[in-house]
């Protein structure tokens, strides 16, 4: 999987990962695959939630150890 950019949110609480997902994405293209890594655990479901609100397609979602790693499709 390619992936056009990667940002780094560990030790971050939530709304922060979701601001910084957000405002990553629109510097990115159509179709343009967005890497999050995040530790905290509610980001799992603010990402779930932040895909279906704006047209995003949450591709994956992976526990790595104590990092969450989120990958967003550029809607």
């Amino acid at each position: 999987m390619h992936i056009d950019k990667e940002i780094d949110t560990k030790g971050l609480n939530c709304p922060l990962p979701i601001l910084r997902a957000k405002k990553a994405l629109t510097d990115m293209l159509t179709g343009q695959l967005l890497k999050v890594v995040a530790t905290d655990p509610g980001s799992v479901r603010d990402f779930q939630a932040f895909a279906r609100q704006t047209g995003n397609e949450l591709v994956e979602q992976q526990q790595l150890g104590d990092e969450i790693v989120h990958i967003l499709r550029r809607r």
